[in-house]
């Protein structure tokens, strides 16, 4: 299909790569600019992905902690010089990143850090509640298939949308920053605390404030 310039420039500012083959992932994605962007990725074209296997070492460990101190986020963000992490860009993405945690609680950077006794445990449970909805069993593989994506979606920090574009994915966010700050950018890990975590205690949801206050 034909593709718009204006598209082929946003997937450029997006990927870094080259004009001619924005064009050519747009095409072939149907511009669709996400899809075209992983094509790019798995074609080893974009910026992100010409940079991923450089060293990262460098960066934060950046902290949220949510009003009142009732959840409290330390993320680890890795660039590859020292100067590149004191810059007012990449600490605004640390803090966005530690938000993003605080608010949409997740339990894993990618979905490779899912235990697979954890992700087995979690099909068999699907595959039964996709049976006890008296789905046909040809059926029921693939059902469990879309629902452990959204699984993902849930507990993967890379495979949320994040708290300020929900139209955006945090890997999405990723990339950006990679190719506009110019040095390979890594999520390394996180911990966050909810106060009374894991204790009998009134029911408060506070990760709704978090995003509440995110959006003010």
């Amino acid at each position: 299909m034909a593709v718009n310039a204006a598209a082929v420039k946003e997937l450029r500012e997006k990927t870094g790569a080259g004009m001619l083959d924005c064009k050519k992932a747009l095409e072939e994605a149907n511009g669709d600019l996400t899809k075209a962007a992983e094509l790019l990725r798995e074609k080893g074209l974009s910026a992100a992905a010409n940079k991923a296997g450089r060293i990262a070492t460098e960066g934060v460990v950046e902290s949220y902690i949510h009003a009142g101190g009732r959840i409290g986020v330390l993320v680890e963000i890795n660039c590859e010089t020292d100067f590149v992490g004191k810059t007012d860009q990449f600490r605004e993405f640390a803090r966005d990143i530690a938000m993003q945690i605080a608010a949409a609680n997740p339990l894993f950077v990618r979905r490779e850090e899912v235990p697979q006794e954890a992700l087995d445990k979690e099909r068999e449970i699907l595959k039964n509640q996709a049976l006890n909805e008296g789905k046909p069993a040809n059926i029921v593989e693939k059902m469990v298939d879309g629902r452990i994506s959204k699984y993902y979606e849930e507990y993967c920090l890379m495979e949320q949308s994040f708290i300020k574009d929900p139209d955006k994915k945090i890997s999405q966010l990723l990339n950006e920053k990679v190719s506009t700050i110019g040095e390979n950018i890594t999520i390394r890990r996180f911990v966050r605390f909810e106060l009374g975590e894991g204790l009998e205690k009134k029911q408060e949801n506070f990760a709704e404030e978090v995003m509440a206050q995110v959006k003010k």
